[in-house]
């Protein structure tokens, strides 16, 4: 008899598949909401998660695990910015985080009393779209400073993804990019997304974000 090959790369999403439903199986019988930011390099996702952390880490108990390729560059900024539990993931090369490394973080961090856990992805809208981390929503992060094409190139990601946040909207006036047309797009692979216009660096919009957030945490 033949024994059947499976090949590498879909016994390595099995497994993490599995790890994946395990993590979230725990984090649910917790009433702990768990978000996974994903994004392009440079779109702002510590930036959102220093504005959060400063505007609602006195209503809602927050964790975040910080994925990087080669620092704890991020995972420091968090910190400064006021957030308790922070736990820097270094990959060390790997493009994407994924359940084996969220799982070893969470086997170190008490989780008693955490509303939402915030998973930061490293910058990739590739690999990080086959990597299921236990997650209750993908939030994706896109920039005016990028191309409002951006769904079109990576269908994957806007397809898996729950929230789509369009970030740096102060630069709209500055930048080819159509706010209308990259909402069109995503909405054409994915017409249940949830969509946040707002302004790390001014503060535009991000009242709503804040407000979806603690709708959210009351009703995990």
């Amino acid at each position: 008899m033949i024994a059947r090959k499976i090949p590498i790369q879909k016994k390595v999403l099995i497994e993490n598949d599995r790890l994946a439903g395990v993590i979230r199986a725990e984090l649910t019988e917790r009433g702990i909401i768990s978000l996974n930011l994903v994004s392009s390099p440079g779109s702002g996702k510590t930036s959102l998660l220093e504005k959060t952390i400063g505007a609602l880490g006195t209503e809602i108990n927050m964790a975040v695990i910080a994925g990087d390729v080669q620092t704890e560059n991020d995972a420091d900024r968090l910190k400064r910015a006021g957030g308790k539990i922070v736990w820097p993931v270094v990959t060390g090369g790997a493009c994407h985080l994924d359940a084996r490394m969220v799982g070893r973080v969470l086997d170190e961090l008490n989780l008693n009393g955490l509303d939402i856990l915030f998973i930061e992805n490293v910058g990739n809208l590739v690999c990080p779209s086959n990597y299921d981390l236990g997650e209750d929503m993908k939030v994706i992060l896109v920039s005016v400073t990028e191309g409002d094409d951006k769904p079109l190139k990576y269908p994957a990601m806007f397809r898996k993804s729950s929230v789509m946040i369009i970030n740096k909207i102060d630069l709209r006036d500055y930048c080819e990019f159509d706010i209308e047309r990259v909402k069109e797009n995503a909405l054409r692979i994915n017409g249940g997304l949830r969509i946040f216009e707002l302004s790390c660096r001014t503060g535009e919009g991000l009242d709503s974000w804040f407000d979806w957030l603690k709708k959210l945490s009351r009703n995990p």
